[in-house]
């Protein structure tokens, strides 16, 4: 063997490297946090006002959306912060950006929410 591991193995190492990932996220970025119990929130609401499929399958691509892109942001701050960790404006208009478009998908998230469970409250 030339060195190079296996396909399976490559994958499964992948996948841990993910999982380790997800987890770091969720156990040191406090907006993450919020947006897990909110996300935890509208699936108890799923299951309580029996929303459709299709409800389901919007709200989960919402869910998955903002927390993903969160994911991003955090790396990309993680990354500028090692690369210029003293103010440079550049660098803060980077993460600006990036913090634009977790609060882009959040906003629409919201609405979706909005959409799919003001009319079984009302």
């Amino acid at each position: 063997m030339t060195g190079k591991e296996p396909f399976l193995i490559n994958r499964l190492k992948s996948v841990g490297y993910a999982f380790k990932g997800a987890f770091l996220l969720l156990k040191t970025e406090a907006s993450i946090k919020i947006q897990f119990l909110i996300a935890l929130l509208v699936t108890i609401a799923g299951f309580i006002f029996n929303i459709s499929s299709t409800e389901w399958i919007i709200q989960l691509l919402a869910i998955g959306l903002v927390m993903s892109i969160e994911g991003i942001n955090t790396a990309i701050e993680e990354m500028a912060n090692f690369i210029h960790p003293e103010h440079h404006n550049k660098i803060g208009l980077i993460k600006d950006i990036a913090a634009g478009a977790v609060f882009i998908a959040s906003i629409f998230a919201s609405i979706i929410g909005l959409l799919i469970y003001l009319p079984k409250i009302f």
